[in-house]
């Protein structure tokens, strides 16, 4: 009886290493982070008093939304929008901003001014954008012998793309306080 002995091909210490090493980072890549973030929505009050997005006006609604437009074309926003329909007026206003060099941030405006008692109302609403550039990605493959092909993400430096990371509804009363100072303060 005659035994056939199968020789195994010896492997290199650090093959053996990245066969042990590529799962992990692979199991670690696909992990999920943390818990679920708190629900927004339990955090509403609807609290009529406490509200600082409305400012009431003793002027009718187009000429306090006028007064609007001039305020943030004087800021320097970017006018997306103006309506002066038949019971609407609206002004809707972005600007941008670029903190660092891979990063921008947009804030757009929101002004609604409606009929009230004694004049008008401008509901207000701003709305912070943050966007990162991120670098384009290309994939490459490695191939080890004994664990078979990998393709791992491979920067490139050549071109980028913005990406929206996070967007906001501006709650600060006193962004809404000077906002609404400055309207109230554009001559007539």
């Amino acid at each position: 009886m005659t035994t056939t002995a199968r020789l195994r091909p010896r492997q290199h210490p650090t093959l053996r290493l990245l066969a042990q090493l590529v799962p992990l980072l692979l199991l670690a890549a696909c992990a999920t982070p943390g818990s679920k973030p708190p629900a927004a929505y339990k955090a509403e009050s609807f609290d009529n008093e406490a509200t600082p997005f409305l400012w009431h006006s003793t002027q009718g609604p187009e000429a306090a939304c006028e007064k609007g437009r001039r305020a943030l074309l004087g800021q320097g926003y970017e006018l997306e929008r103006f309506s002066e329909k038949q019971g609407e007026n609206s002004v809707k206003g972005v600007k941008f901003f670029m903190p660092k060099s891979n990063q921008q941030l947009q804030l757009r405006i929101t002004l609604v001014c409606l009929p009230s008692s004694g004049g008008s109302t401008i509901y207000a609403n701003a709305l912070q954008s943050s966007h990162e550039l991120r670098a384009n990605t290309s994939s490459s493959g490695l191939s080890v012998a004994g664990v078979g092909s990998i393709s791992l993400p491979w920067p490139s430096s050549e071109s980028g793309t913005l990406v929206k990371v996070g967007e906001e509804t501006v709650d600060d009363p006193a962004f809404y306080q000077r906002l609404f100072s400055l309207i109230e303060n554009i001559p007539d």
